[in-house]
């Protein structure tokens, strides 16, 4: 049973995660700087990009979970095993995901990256369809975290981390097509997608799938995850990065996106899942589509890519705390039991707050 659990990175998603998971358990967070904010729990100031920093920050603690940009996630995942720490994050990033892996073969403790949204809760909800087959055509996995009220070409703000986005547009996405597997450009085979009675289009985008192509290798013919964002985002965001060259800047592709594209208020998350193949010999399609809305915790209103993300990861944590998941090694998002994951503490709440209600 975990008892202590330390949070690094207080920011739009970690401050909830914090929160989230100091109703069972006793947590400290750590940021860089101060906020204006009042915390339920101890927080911590300090600089996370030093090894002596994070050491002494785990010294007394059981589990980290991480909220940080993806660049800073090895060092911390490398320290965290070296300590006998169990280690959980929210990274999309691919080298990052392969490195932990490494790591995790000689881990004493929990190593499980990618306990996001997407990836994340996609991969459970996933394997929670494909698992229902006796054999496996396609599975094609959708994932959307949007403005509410688009404006602008883009139609886009930045509801999670700037650093990611541009990370998952410019790396190269894994898929398994046509039995195998191979690497696509990121923003390319784009599709129109109709989800209750709106338009959005979808296109291929890194990190998504997190381990599923080498889970299913050899046992499916399709296999994709591809971002939702509304009609023409897809062509601006090409333009930015590849027609004027800003794939090669991302600080500057970063500063004139977070200055071009505030903040709303009012978000919504689209997910989308579809397997295809077959039950009892029988050709069946299984599909799962849902929408979320902003909701209050504790008297404050939280965006739905921040609290969809949270509780994803905060249910993670909690069923490898109460030992309903291993207790050591690495962890596949695949590997998680969809029905166990929604009927825990913190994954019930997609069943919850389903459809902004």
């Amino acid at each position: 049973m975990i008892k202590k659990i330390g949070v690094l990175g207080l920011g739009k998603v970690g401050s909830l995660v914090a929160t989230l998971l100091s109703s069972k358990y006793e947590v400290e967070g750590m940021d860089q700087a101060k906020s204006d904010e009042e915390f339920s729990f101890e927080v911590k100031i300090g600089d996370v990009s030093k090894d002596e920093t994070i050491r002494d920050f785990l010294k007394d603690k059981e589990a980290i979970v991480s909220c940080l940009p993806y660049f800073l996630n090895i060092k911390i995942a490398q320290t965290a095993a070296d300590m006998g720490v169990h280690y959980f994050d929210l990274t999309e990033d691919v080298p990052t995901l392969n490195a932990i892996q490494e790591m995790a073969k000689n881990s004493k403790a929990v190593m499980a990256p990618q306990c996001g949204l997407a990836p994340g809760f996609i991969g459970i909800l996933g394997a929670g369809l494909y698992n229902q087959f006796s054999e496996i055509r396609a599975v094609k996995l959708r994932v959307g975290a949007l403005p509410l009220h688009p404006m602008g070409q883009l139609g886009y703000s930045f509801t999670w981390s700037a650093d990611g986005v541009i990370n998952e547009y410019i790396n190269d996405a894994e898929v398994i097509h046509n039995g195998k597997r191979k690497m696509v450009s990121s923003l390319d085979d784009v599709e129109i997608i109709n989800i209750n009675g709106r338009q959005y289009e979808a296109f291929s985008t890194s990190g998504g799938l997190g381990t599923m192509c080498a889970t299913l290798d050899g046992k499916v013919d399709t296999l994709n995850y591809k971002t939702m964002r509304y009609p023409g985002h897809r062509d601006g965001m090409k333009l930015l990065l590849y027609d004027l060259g800003l794939k090669n800047d991302r600080k500057t592709a970063k500063e004139i996106l977070t200055n071009a594209l505030p903040l709303v208020d009012d978000d919504i998350v689209l997910v989308y899942a579809a397997v295809e193949g077959k039950i009892d010999g029988q050709l069946r399609r299984k599909e799962f589509s849902e929408s979320y809305r902003n909701i209050e915790i504790e008297g404050k209103d939280w965006r739905a890519i921040s609290w969809t993300t949270a509780c994803s990861i905060s249910a993670v944590v909690d069923l490898v705390s109460e030992g309903k998941l291993k207790n050591k090694g690495f962890i596949k998002q695949e590997e998680i039991d969809l029905t166990l994951f929604m009927e825990s503490h913190f994954g019930s709440m997609y069943e919850k707050y389903k459809d902004g209600k």
